[in-house]
């Protein structure tokens, strides 16, 4: 079992920046991949970011390619999310998620957070 909190959400004005955290519990963490989920108001959760369980691999979805990053820090037990240059479309509920296997399908995942709530205003 993992057991996923977000923090770092807020309000932002357009073209500003925001640091997500994921704090993650037990002692496995370093062999999970790990990925970022948004949901939007009445839309899908979709894909943002995946790391791999080294850190060595990420991918991102178009939307955010180029002013997004994900990392993590295996010794503290939690990844990160870099977001700039935000824009009022990336507003939506962002989540954690862990898998063993997983990559950019949301159905790869075994455990997700409760999200934290992200809102750009134009």
């Amino acid at each position: 079992q993992v057991q996923l909190v977000e923090s770092g959400g807020g309000l932002v004005q357009a073209g500003g920046s925001l640091r997500l955290s994921c704090a993650a519990s037990g002692r496995a963490f370093s062999r999970y991949a790990m990925g970022w989920f948004r949901q939007a108001l009445g839309k899908e959760r979709e894909f943002v970011a995946h790391i791999s369980w080294s850190g060595s691999i990420t991918r991102y979805a178009d939307s955010v390619k180029d002013r997004f990053t994900i990392s993590r820090d295996n010794a503290k037990n939690t990844v990160y999310l870099q977001m700039n240059s935000l824009k009022p479309e990336d507003t939506a509920v962002y989540y954690c998620a862990a898998a063993i296997n997983g990559l950019v399908n949301l159905y790869e995942y075994d455990f997700f957070g409760q999200g934290t709530q992200v809102t750009v205003s134009s």
